[in-house]
């Protein structure tokens, strides 16, 4: 009879280690740090084992940790893969897609007519992602903002992430130079405080605060912007098409990164999956075209 160890511990061991602390395992499986600690713990003492360090900021592997990990990760790595074979076999073809709601909306929805053309049978779900949460392991991939440097992911560069003004074409004509900004509603976004301080001050107007309404995301806020409410920091992709038709309007030429870029990001499981394949190879493609 086969024997297995605890689980659930090694479970929340594994992701402890990958992601380098307790609190970050908690939000990949949806628990509490507390809970992670707690298992890890019982872990170890059904093993007999100290598999951490507990030290007084951060946590560090023992070398039988590390060994520990190294194995469990290729283990998972080996049982997702083997799951989306059963999954496919099955007859289902879905690639599901972790990303944010105005990446998705502003910039993969409106060209996802062009991957259905190439790739018909294949069906693609959108799920909670980007930025703000972290990769589940039910995804197929994501799509988010970052520096590239995810542990236990694969991240290939999408495009950049750069920052410039944007409002409706009545409102440009009155803003012949940038410290007429001084004078103008400037849209925020909650979560991005630095875009306008990091753009006036590239522009040489470090004194202008932004302090018109702010808003949750930054598709909001560039709606407001096509309406007429003021002038928001557009982040590309998200202002491409509405530049491109003339509903938005960038009324200075200058652009700055934003400091970050956009990656597709996946387990290196998926890296030899037919349907994730295709579809890497359209998005990949799709984001050259965008760059060029």
């Amino acid at each position: 009879m086969r024997r297995l160890p605890y689980l659930n511990g090694i479970k929340a061991f594994e992701a402890a280690a990958r992601q380098g602390s307790f609190a970050a395992a908690a939000g990949e499986l949806n628990v509490s740090a507390a809970a992670i600690s707690r298992m890890v713990h019982l872990l170890e003492e059904r093993l007999g084992v100290a598999l951490f360090e507990r030290k007084a900021n951060r946590l560090a592997l023992t070398p039988t940790g590390h060994t520990y990990q190294a194995g469990l990760t290729t283990i998972f790595d080996a049982l997702a893969n083997l799951t989306s074979q059963v999954t496919s076999s099955a007859g289902e073809r879905v690639l599901t897609i972790g990303v944010g709601p105005t990446f998705a909306i502003r910039w993969l929805i409106p060209r996802l007519a062009d991957f259905q053309k190439v790739e018909p049978d294949i069906e693609v779900r959108f799920t909670t992602g980007g930025v703000a949460a972290p990769f589940a392991d039910d995804w197929t991939c994501g799509i988010t903002l970052g520096d590239g440097d995810w542990p236990g992911l694969v991240a290939e560069r999408m495009f950049a992430a750069d920052l410039t003004p944007v409002c409706a074409p009545r409102l440009a004509a009155r803003l012949k130079r940038i410290g007429d900004l001084g004078a103008a509603t400037l849209l925020r976004v909650a979560h991005a405080k630095d875009d306008w301080p990091r753009w006036l001050k590239a522009a040489g107007a470090g004194r202008i605060a932004a302090k018109g309404p702010e808003f949750e995301y930054y598709g909001q806020a560039i709606q407001a912007a096509a309406d007429g409410v003021g002038v928001a920091m557009g982040i590309r992709p998200y202002i491409d098409d509405d530049l491109a038709a003339g509903r938005l309007v960038a009324p200075f030429a200058l652009t700055v990164p934003k400091g970050q870029q956009w990656y597709l990001v996946y387990r290196d499981f998926r890296k030899d999956q037919r349907d994730f394949v295709a579809f890497r190879k359209w998005l990949l493609r799709a984001s050259r075209r965008r760059a060029s």
